[in-house]
């Protein structure tokens, strides 16, 4: 790698790091589309080269999130131990998957994350409070499903645990983020170790990428905990829009 790709890298790093912070997402949902359409990875060498990058930022971002306001340890537990289960299981099998109709499936998955949001947005909501809606033994069931999207598509799982827990258990967007933040490191942990011994992660642009980040990811956190909470939904489906957009214009490129 010479100095310029270094410094390119470093640069993705820093803008995909203060995107993680601000949606406790880890960065990964915008870096496996840009990896593949501007460096031409495959979707599983995207996926486990972005996790370089996501899982020291995420670990970060717990740290930033708990101090900010202090995330249940109870909660934390639960959510992370299904989730490293099922994204284990879930990574043994995405390693093996054709690599065009696993781009097809993250898609998908996408455009049906970004739909969801959508609906959220036009449809009155309860207002948020400290109290959950229902039981947080539930939180079981929903580390496991995040946990094995993470393990399919290397974005930790935070990116569908947030909207649930705003929408179905009724936190505010930052604990919903923290909580998932929380769910993803595990997850992500365990995937990006299954993608490793498979060689589907290129080390030499994940590396440059995590050390952006994490000196990044902290202004994300910050800018947070600054937005108004309809806001900070909004950009969220936003960027959800934006990314399906990205990768599905690569997908389509590749036919």
């Amino acid at each position: 790698m010479n100095l310029f790709d270094l410094l390119l890298n470093l640069l993705l790093g820093l803008g995909l790091g203060t995107l993680g912070g601000l949606f406790g997402i880890g960065g990964g949902l915008i870096a496996i589309p840009v990896l593949g359409i501007v460096f031409g990875l495959d979707q599983q060498l995207a996926q486990g080269t972005a996790l370089v990058m996501v899982v020291p930022n995420v670990m970060l971002a717990i740290w930033r999130y708990h101090q900010r306001n202090r995330i249940d340890l109870r909660y934390a537990l639960l959510l992370g131990v299904t989730s490293f289960v099922c994204a284990w299981l879930a990574s043994l099998y995405a390693v093996e998957v054709d690599s065009r109709t696993m781009r097809w499936a993250f898609v998908g998955f996408l455009l049906a994350l970004a739909a969801y949001n959508l609906l959220r947005m036009l449809m009155a909501q309860a207002p948020a409070s400290g109290e959950l809606r229902h039981h947080w033994g539930w939180f079981g069931v929903l580390g496991g499903v995040s946990g094995a999207m993470g393990g399919l598509f290397g974005v930790g799982g935070a990116v569908v645990a947030t909207p649930v827990l705003t929408s179905v258990f009724g936190t505010t967007q930052v604990v919903a983020q923290g909580l998932s933040l929380s769910l993803a490191l595990p997850s992500t942990g365990v995937t990006l170790l299954t993608y490793a011994l498979h060689d589907h992660v290129n080390w030499w642009m994940g590396v440059p990428l995590a050390v952006g980040g994490l000196l990044s990811i902290s202004w994300g956190v910050r800018l947070a905990h600054s937005l108004p909470e309809r806001l900070l939904r909004s950009l969220f489906c936003g960027f959800l829009l934006f990314c399906a957009l990205l990768l599905a214009l690569e997908s389509g490129g590749r036919l």
